[in-house]
């Protein structure tokens, strides 16, 4: 009875580990859609930056930013960036944020 219900248990534990792991891929594609769709046009496909004076993702002035100062730029906008509150939800700004943080790798 024991081995069953252990057996149980892992199954249901390699069941949700593999849920997830769908779950991130999905939110990532729905992050780099929306990097494409809203930001590539000035930031460029790959962060590197370049028009209109945008900055590369991977620069050190960009990478000593944290996660909430990021999101609050996509929130509030920054020079000629628009703001995307109301535009974007609140998780869509943070996965943009973590999407930003891969293209700086």
């Amino acid at each position: 009875m024991k081995q069953i219900s252990l057996r149980m248990g892992l199954l249901a534990l390699l069941a949700c580990g593999l849920f997830a792991a769908g779950v991130s891929q999905a939110v990532a594609q729905d992050a780099a859609a929306t990097f494409k769709a809203k930001c590539a046009m000035c930031h460029g496909a790959d962060g590197k930056g370049g028009k209109m004076g945008t900055r590369d993702f991977a620069s050190a002035e960009v990478k000593a930013e944290t996660d909430a100062q990021l999101a609050e730029i996509i929130t509030k906008g920054k020079g000629k960036m628009p703001a995307y509150d109301g535009k974007l939800k609140d998780t869509e700004i943070k996965d943009l944020v973590t999407y930003i943080r891969s293209l700086a790798k």
